[in-house]
């Protein structure tokens, strides 16, 4: 039996051609992709756990996962062989590292961070396109900023998860939620420990009703009480969304493998 060792890998890719991170039936998948190539660098089966899903549309410039390889690849061999394999697919592996065998990129993971692109200008993207979300009516990021404020925290998030989603519990803890200007954007930072399906892409239709003037900052908070999905806003398209870090215990990622 061939001896292995466990690899965490950062993941880079624009989401657009994609059903989404997981593996389905119905159409091509991050994770299907980097097991193919996988496969073809290691000549065997290779599993790929990722830190979690995005769904179709979604980007990432830091998903994490991990995968089992023979104990002859180097972590620049896996990073170098899978993109050779990845050539021609708008996926990058950024960097590979060593971890313990028992390390898992999704239940080790203490925090992950998203961006939300939003457009605020006239014209149409033409070079983000797919990338941002449009809008050409400019937005009151003051309002958005206080309305932002009342979903810091602990909260029972019912009312911005998905009708399907498969979490048992709607308690999450967000750490941080800013949004900020930025050029003719106006980008939304979340931070959490974990996140409920389509938490941020609701969070983020909501707060553009505030920003548009249909909805004062109280009302977040009222939304949130509500514990019911049809009293908050739209869900924001996929377009803007990304994954931008894991993060681990340093512990974890530099593990003493002597």
């Amino acid at each position: 039996m061939t001896e292995l060792h466990r690899m965490l890998i950062k993941i880079e890719y624009d989401g657009t051609p994609f059903v989404g991170w997981q593996s389905q039936e119905n159409g091509d998948s991050i994770q299907h992709e980097i097991e193919i190539a996988a496969h073809k660098l290691t000549t065997r089966p290779t599993a790929v756990q990722g830190a979690g899903r995005t769904d179709a549309g979604v980007h990432a410039i830091g998903q994490a996962a991990h995968l089992d390889v023979p104990l002859k690849y180097t972590t620049r061999s896996v990073m170098m062989g899978l993109n050779s394999y990845l050539e021609s697919k708008p996926i990058s592996i950024v960097s590979a590292t060593r971890v313990a065998n028992d390390f898992n990129a999704r239940f080790d993971a203490i925090e992950r961070r998203y961006l939300y692109r939003m457009l605020t200008r006239a014209a149409r993207p033409s070079l983000d396109k797919y990338r941002v979300w449009h809008l050409a009516k400019i937005l009151d990021i003051k309002s958005m900023q206080e309305a932002a404020q009342h979903l810091e925290g602990k909260h029972d998030f019912t009312s911005f998860r998905a009708t399907h989603c498969q979490a048992k519990s709607p308690i999450r803890t967000l750490q941080s939620l800013e949004v900020r200007a930025a050029g003719d954007e106006i980008h939304i930072i979340a931070i959490a420990r974990s996140f409920l399906h389509n938490q941020i892409r609701n969070i983020t239709g909501s707060l553009v009703e505030v920003g548009k003037g249909k909805w004062n900052p109280n009302r977040i908070k009222e939304i949130l009480a509500a514990k019911d999905r049809r009293e908050a806003g739209p869900t924001a398209p996929p377009d803007g969304l990304y994954l931008t870090d894991v993060i681990y215990p340093d512990s974890v990622v530099n593990p003493d493998l002597s």
